[in-house]
């Protein structure tokens, strides 16, 4: 039995995947509604995260902060102690210090422990074709790794130390938020001298400014205005901030990320940290008075 805690666009994308492939999987999320849409696939509905570990002995947390996380694992109804429970693997990008802390208890009391951020979106994961940034012991690792492999089209194993795949997990968000903002700050300017968007993004993916906001996030989402990429922007402002924490624990400076935090939190201020991110464009569009869209009128 597979048990995953936060049935969320991450988590709830996986336990489909699990059970479109026949495995047993029960789940938590404190959502009704995603309780529902979970039972509603074949999963078998727990009360709780301890509910989950006393039935499960692998558990994934797929989890928005770092309180939920904490309160997954070791709150009143917490994992910890779970009477099935034997490897628990947490998803959630918590930042390196928090990582550590969740390892040494849960290590501690004999569970072993994988930190293991993925990276994708929601389609990605129904698809089983995330990519698994995995440290560990190497025997937790490969105690997890058949269902990893079933989750994610790339795992990469980075060390044997929880909290070195969260270093990694934050300079890739790093990147992918920088080349997002930049994106809708560059395709916004261009639609302001005239130009229509869509073509601006076909060139961009054929030349050298293509990145991952220009290939999947503009034609998915921002150019057809359905504004429905799968993630609220509170997660960006939360990575841009896990971040600058990293850099400063490193004594580096981080001149563009804090420029970029700034931005992403300006943004979800004004859009409301709820908001779907591909919203962000709109904020560039209010600032130049126009609409990137995928079909010139």
């Amino acid at each position: 039995m597979i048990g995953i805690i936060g049935l969320g666009g991450m988590g709830g994308g996986m336990a489909a995947r699990l059970l479109g492939l026949g495995r047993s999987v029960t789940g938590y999320d404190i959502s009704a509604e995603r309780m529902a849409a979970f039972t509603a696939l074949g999963g078998e509905p727990a009360t709780s995260a301890r509910d989950v570990a006393d039935r499960a002995s692998l558990a994934i947390a797929c989890l928005p902060s770092e309180a939920a996380s904490f309160a997954a694992a070791f709150g009143a109804d917490g994992a910890a102690g779970g009477a099935a429970l034997r490897t628990y693997v947490e998803m959630s990008t918590l930042g390196k210090e928090a990582m550590e802390h969740i390892a040494g208890k849960l290590e501690a009391s004999g569970v072993g422990f994988l930190d293991s951020p993925i990276s994708g979106g929601p389609k990605r994961a129904h698809q089983g074709t995330l990519t698994a940034i995995v440290a560990g012991r190497p025997e937790t690792r490969a105690s997890a790794m058949e269902t990893l492999n079933l989750l994610a089209e790339h795992v990469f194993e980075v060390g044997d130390v929880p909290g070195q795949a969260q270093v990694v997990k934050l300079v890739n968000n790093m990147l992918s938020i920088t080349a997002f903002v930049a994106s809708c700050e560059a395709v916004s300017i261009g639609v302001k001298a005239g130009l229509d968007a869509r073509t601006m993004i076909d060139v961009i993916n054929a030349s050298t400014g293509r990145n991952s906001a220009t290939v999947d996030k503009f034609p998915a989402a921002i150019l057809p205005r359905t504004f429905k990429y799968g993630g609220p922007l509170s997660i960006g402002v939360k990575d841009s901030q896990l971040f600058l924490k990293l850099a400063r624990s490193t004594q580096m400076p981080a001149f563009v990320g804090s420029t970029v935090a700034n931005l992403f939190a300006l943004v979800a201020d004004q859009l409301g940290p709820d908001a779907d991110y591909s919203n962000t464009i709109k904020v560039f569009e209010a600032w130049g008075g126009g609409i990137v869209v995928g079909d010139a009128e």
